[in-house]
């Protein structure tokens, strides 16, 4: 038997061994730090080492779900759903932990999505897998990055933004706001109102479907007209 064979054969074995476990963290680690990198160019911060980490780990708990059994208890197939079934549950604490939350605008959603996605594909690797893992981490970055791409243009250069409004004044209807966002043209997608009766003001917080082509100084200087206002800027709607 020549080295290439045993070491084919034993990435391929049902049984654990050190040669196919070490392979399979290997190519888990490759497979998250691919995800990672996708991640990491959009200033996530989940990057390459998060993701590789979160691959691996689901890879050893699966390899241990198989070892134990086989190991101590002598069962050939082992039992892969015991500890591996664990991982699904705990990652949600990892996802959650990459969501962000701040006023209005969700941050992290998609890559907490991706985290749960890469655990399965570490999970996927443990039991050996190969070619199912590569094509799910292939289709993980066709979502990520062509979709992203596709979804840009079919919205026709349109981004959720959120426009902060500070008024001197408390206010208990906004429909002249909405007005004026109709007049522009603007989807209102939902509003938040914040109310500081000590100062007398009204912060609104206003998460709008803009265009490229919108006249923010006019639209400014409309909402400007409407109360007395102490200061409007414009945040971006981070949500991916």
């Amino acid at each position: 038997m020549t080295i290439f064979q045993y070491i084919y054969d034993s990435i391929n074995a049902i049984e654990i061994n050190t040669v196919g476990s070490i392979f399979k963290l290997v190519l888990s680690m490759l497979l998250g730090a691919v995800v990672g990198y996708e991640r990491k160019r959009k200033g996530q911060p989940a990057g390459v080492r998060t993701f590789s980490l979160i691959a691996m780990g689901a890879t050893l708990a699966m390899l241990l779900s198989i070892y134990v059994p086989q190991e101590y208890m002598g069962l050939k197939n082992g039992d892969p759903g015991r500890i591996a079934a664990q991982v699904i549950t705990g990652i949600g604490f990892l996802g959650a932990g990459a969501i962000i939350q701040m006023k209005g605008s969700v941050r992290g959603l998609t890559t907490a999505a991706g985290i749960w996605m890469v655990s399965i594909i570490g999970m996927a690797v443990g039991v050996g897998m190969y070619g199912l893992s590569v094509i799910a981490c292939a289709l993980i970055l066709f979502i990520l990055v062509q979709l992203e791409r596709i979804e840009h243009r079919v919205s026709r250069g349109s981004e959720s933004r959120i426009i902060r409004i500070k008024t001197a004044d408390i206010l208990h209807d906004i429909s002249d706001y909405k007005e004026v966002l109709r007049r522009h043209k603007i989807h209102l997608q939902n509003f938040y109102v914040e109310y500081d009766f000590d100062s007398v003001e009204t912060r609104l917080n206003l998460i709008c479907l803009l265009r490229e082509t919108t006249d923010y100084i006019e639209l400014f200087s409309q909402f400007e007209k409407l109360h007395p206002t102490k200061s409007i800027s414009l945040a971006n709607q981070l949500s991916f």
